[in-house]
C-alpha cells in the first residue's frame, strides 16, 4: 500500500469516528520510511497533554529543560482538560494533524494503535530507553505485542480508610494485612451503627473498570484477552454488583438514594472527603488528592480484603497515563528523544512529583521521596509494597470498548434501582460491549 493511500485511509476513518475512537487504516501513516535519524537543522515537534493548570506549568518547565538539552528542537505545547481532550485529538488525527507526542490513556490506546495512528516505538528504540521501567508496567503499553506507548507510572487499587472516624466512634479497625470481605463488611456496618447513620462505613464500587478488573482477578477472571476479545464471565460481573448491593442492604454503605445524590460530584465534595463515609475503593495514585482535600482527617491505604479462595496476584499496576508518538510524525527521532527525556531525566521526576501518578522509573521515586509530604509518602509506600505482589498486567481495553465506564455506570444504576437483576444487567452489558467491539473491528 502506498504512503498516499495509507494516510488517506487513516484520515477518512478518523473523520467518521466518535470522540477518541478510530475506524480504519493500516501501516504507520505518512510519517517516515526507513531508519529514523536526528535532523541536523532546527525542527519543531508538537506535544499534547491534558490536565489542570498546575500540570501545565510543570510540563512547560520540563519542556524548557528539554529545549536547553537539545537546542535545535523546539517543542510546541498543546493542552486541554480531559473532557475536551479526546474530541480534539480525534479531530486533529482525522485531519492528518495529530501531535507528534501525546499523553494517552489506556482506554483509547488500542483504538489508536490498531488503526495505524500511533508509531511502533520499537522503530525508534535507538533514541528511547525503556529499560528503567519494569516489564510488567512496560507491557501495559503494548498492543498485540508491539510497544506503542510508554507508561509514566502505575498505580494499584486500594481501600482508603478514614482512621479518624473509626477512632471517633470507637470502632476497631480489622487487621488490614489479613482481613476478609466479612471483616470489611462487619467493620463498615459497626461504624454506621455507632454513628447512628451519620457516617456510613464504606462507599461501594460498582461502576468503574479498575475496581471491576481487580474483582475479576480475585475470582480467577479478566475483562479482555490478548486478542482483544471480551472474556468477562457474566457470573463475575453479577457478583461484583451483588457485593455492592450487599453493602447497601446491610447499611455498610449509603442508600441508593444517597448514592445517587453524590454521583458525579467533584472529589472535594464526595462522601469520602466530607466524612460521610469512612472507606472506599480508589486508585492509590489519588490518595494524596483525597488527603489534601480532607486535611482534618487521618487517612491511610490498605490492600483489598481476601477470602481463602482468592486468586493470588489479583493486584496489578494500572498505568497512570502514557506517552505516545503519532505515526504521521515527520520527526520520529526527535519525538522519541522527548519521550526518553520525560521518562528518564531525574529533573523531570523532580518537577512532576506524583502529578502523573507514582513514577515507573525507580530513580524518579528516589529523587522525589525526600520532597514528599506524609500523605504522598504513604501513597508511594503502598504502591511499592503492592509492586512486590502484583500479577501479570491484564490486556488493555480493546478498540470498541472505550465506553466501558459509561456502560458500567448505566447498568449499575439499573441494578441499584432494581430495574434489572445483577445477572440480567451483566448479560446485557456484555452483549452491548461485544457488539461495540465487533463493530470497531
Amino acid at each position: 500500500m502506498t504512503r498516499h493511500h495509507r494516510g488517506r485511509r487513516v484520515r477518512a476513518g478518523l473523520a467518521a469516528a466518535t470522540a477518541g475512537v478510530i475506524l480504519t487504516s493500516c501501516g504507520i501513516g505518512e510519517g517516515f520510511e526507513g531508519e529514523p535519524e536526528l535532523s541536523e537543522g532546527d525542527v519543531t515537534i508538537s506535544f499534547n497533554w491534558w490536565g489542570a493548570d498546575a500540570r501545565t506549568q510543570m510540563t512547560l518547565e520540563a519542556i524548557e529543560l528539554f529545549e536547553e538539552e537539545y537546542p535545535n528542537i523546539n517543542v510546541e505545547p498543546q493542552y486541554a482538560d480531559w473532557t475536551g481532550y479526546w474530541d480534539r485529538l480525534a479531530t486533529m488525527t482525522a485531519a492528518g494533524e495529530m501531535p507528534d507526542v501525546s499523553q494517552f490513556d489506556q482506554l483509547y490506546l488500542a483504538a489508536y494503535a490498531e488503526r495505524g495512528a500511533l508509531l511502533d516505538l520499537g522503530r525508534v528504540s535507538e533514541f528511547l530507553d525503556t529499560s528503567t521501567l519494569g516489564d510488567e508496567l512496560l507491557d501495559s503499553g503494548r498492543v498485540r505485542g508491539d510497544l506503542y506507548a510508554v507508561p509514566t507510572g502505575g498505580t494499584a487499587n486500594g481501600i482508603i480508610i478514614n482512621t479518624s472516624l473509626f477512632a471517633e466512634y470507637g470502632v476497631e479497625l480489622p487487621d488490614v494485612e489479613t482481613w476478609t470481605w466479612d471483616d470489611l463488611t462487619r467493620a463498615a456496618v459497626e461504624l454506621t451503627e455507632a454513628s447512628d447513620g451519620e457516617v456510613h462505613g464504606i462507599s461501594p464500587f460498582g461502576s468503574d473498570s479498575f475496581s471491576l478488573t481487580v474483582w475479576a482477578r480475585q475470582h480467577g477472571g479478566q475483562l479482555f484477552n490478548d486478542e482483544g476479545e471480551l472474556v468477562l464471565d457474566p457470573e463475575i460481573l453479577a457478583s461484583y454488583w451483588e457485593q455492592e448491593l450487599a453493602f447497601i442492604d446491610s447499611g455498610a454503605s449509603p442508600s441508593v438514594a444517597q448514592l445517587s445524590e453524590t454521583q458525579g460530584l467533584p472529589l472535594d465534595q464526595g462522601d469520602l472527603v466530607t466524612g460521610k463515609t469512612a472507606m472506599g475503593f480508589i486508585p492509590a495514585g489519588q490518595f494524596n488528592a483525597f488527603q489534601a482535600a480532607a486535611p482534618d482527617f487521618d487517612l491511610r491505604l490498605a490492600d483489598w480484603p481476601t477470602n481463602p479462595e482468592t486468586e493470588e496476584g489479583y493486584q496489578y499496576l494500572k498505568p497512570s497515563m502514557y506517552w505516545a508518538t503519532s505515526s504521521t510524525t515527520q520527526h520520529p527521532a526527535e519525538s522519541a528523544l522527548l519521550i526518553d527525556f520525560l521518562v528518564n531525566d531525574p529533573r523531570v521526576g523532580e518537577i512532576f512529583g506524583l502529578d502523573r501518578g507514582e513514577p515507573g522509573n525507580p530513580e524518579f521515586r528516589e529523587v522525589i521521596e525526600p520532597t514528599l509530604d506524609e500523605s504522598s509518602r504513604r501513597a508511594l509506600a503502598f504502591t511499592n509494597q503492592i509492586t512486590q505482589e502484583v500479577g501479570p498486567t491484564p490486556p488493555i481495553t480493546p478498540a470498541g470498548a472505550s465506553d466501558i465506564e459509561v456502560l458500567l455506570g448505566r447498568y449499575n444504576q439499573r441494578v441499584q434501582f432494581g430495574d434489572a437483576s445483577p445477572r440480567e444487567a451483566a448479560e446485557d452489558l456484555i452483549n452491548e460491549l461485544n457488539d461495540s467491539i465487533r463493530a470497531a473491528s
